[in-house]
């Protein structure tokens, strides 16, 4: 597949120092399993239809799970956001999305630390 998303060197640079500590076994390629989080959510997938080139789905989608309890994307936005300034021009998207039902639980679940009441992961 040629429109498999990577992420460069740089890209990688900016974002590494938020990344939690490995403790234990060293974590595999943090490159290859970010690039395949993005690939996936990007393209609305299912982590086991991410392609072979990232690695195993399990290990893409536990990442992402165990990361997002953790604040370790919000954290990565935040800090490149808070890098780029104040912005000149504010859009507002007025796309209007109905979400299934079981998506409430997703905050009772702690996916979204910020906004849910459910505990963090330590």
């Amino acid at each position: 597949m040629s429109d498999l998303i990577w992420l460069s060197e740089v890209q990688m640079r900016r974002i590494e120092p938020y990344f939690p500590l490995s403790h234990g076994v060293p974590r595999v390629d943090d490159r290859r399993i970010v690039s395949g989080i993005i690939f996936v959510i990007r393209n609305g997938l299912r982590w086991r239809d991410a392609p072979a080139e990232y690695g195993p789905p399990k290990t893409i989608y536990n990442r992402f799970v165990r990361w997002s309890r953790m604040g370790v994307f919000n954290k990565i936005f935040a800090g490149l956001a808070a890098q780029a300034g104040k912005p000149d021009q504010l859009m507002i998207d007025a796309t209007h999305l109905k979400a299934h039902r079981t998506a409430a639980s997703l905050l009772k679940k702690g996916l979204f630390p910020d906004v849910s009441d459910a505990p963090r992961a330590g």
